[in-house]
């Protein structure tokens, strides 16, 4: 899954550790979401997009699907 949680984290002039204190997180969780190494909770996910005040589905875009060759 894709995320747009950097760019939106920086429009918001937030930290790292301001959007992990928000959420609840602790900064290294939000640095692997933002390195698509960890997808959120569901949970979280909303959270995360209240925090931005945004649907779900403009933080998190799914991978593009590419059929087997």
């Amino acid at each position: 899954m894709r995320n747009q949680l950097s760019q939106m984290r920086a429009e918001q002039g937030l930290t790292q550790q301001r959007l992990a204190d928000l959420l609840g997180v602790s900064r290294q969780t939000i640095i692997s979401i933002e390195n698509g190494k960890h997808d959120p909770s569901l949970a979280l996910a909303f959270n995360m997009a209240a925090v931005f005040s945004c649907p779900v589905e403009e933080l998190f875009l799914p991978d593009p699907w590419e059929p087997e060759r």
